[in-house]
């Protein structure tokens, strides 16, 4: 049998509980208001990192405290670019610190392929597939550059009135419902 280069054991059960809830809460709030609450990040945020400490001591605070740092190295700067909302910045740092950086990351990885099937399908829906490549191939020119794409490229900003958006706070629960009913979380 081929060694695997890492291997991530499932999440326990209260940190799985705890991810779901956070995530589907904020799906939820996502999908009617276009939005995140904070109180919802911040309970997130404590959570994570309470159940970590309850289940693994100083172990768990150091990986709530990487999972939480993983995700904000990740997403802050999509935030910046403004790729993405402060609100899904804060909803995955405080799934990170649920689940630590290596369960993160897989999540996140499911949750980019998803996005980016959905948005693909958004746009092919809107008739819209050819400028949003182009849109695409516009970012990573301008990233190439050392340029932020929305200054010179406004119709990549997320809050150009023009923008396909999908609320990524769903698709981050759809991803963590599917990875948890694979036991991959």
């Amino acid at each position: 049998m081929p060694m695997m280069p890492f291997h991530i054991e499932p999440l326990p059960l209260l940190l799985r509980a705890l991810l779901l809830s956070v995530a589907i809460v904020a799906a939820i709030y996502d999908w009617r208001f276009r939005r995140i609450p904070n109180w919802l990040c911040v309970a997130g945020l404590l959570a994570g990192f309470s159940a970590q400490i309850y289940l693994q001591g100083a172990r768990g605070l150091l990986a709530a405290g990487e999972g939480f740092g993983v995700a904000l190295l990740i997403y802050l700067p999509l935030y910046l670019l403004r790729g993405m909302g402060a609100g899904d910045v804060k909803l995955m740092a405080a799934l990170g610190s649920i689940a630590g950086p290596m369960s993160w990351f897989v999540l996140f990885m499911v949750t980019a392929v998803l996005g980016g099937v959905v948005g693909v399908m958004l746009s092919l829906t809107y008739g819209r597939l050819y400028s949003t490549l182009w849109n695409v191939g516009q970012i990573v020119k301008e990233l190439a550059m050392f340029r932020a794409p929305y200054k010179n490229q406004p119709q990549v900003d997320l809050h150009h009135p023009g923008a396909l958006r999908t609320p990524h706070g769903v698709i981050i629960a759809v991803t963590a419902i599917l990875l948890a009913m694979a036991h991959l979380l």
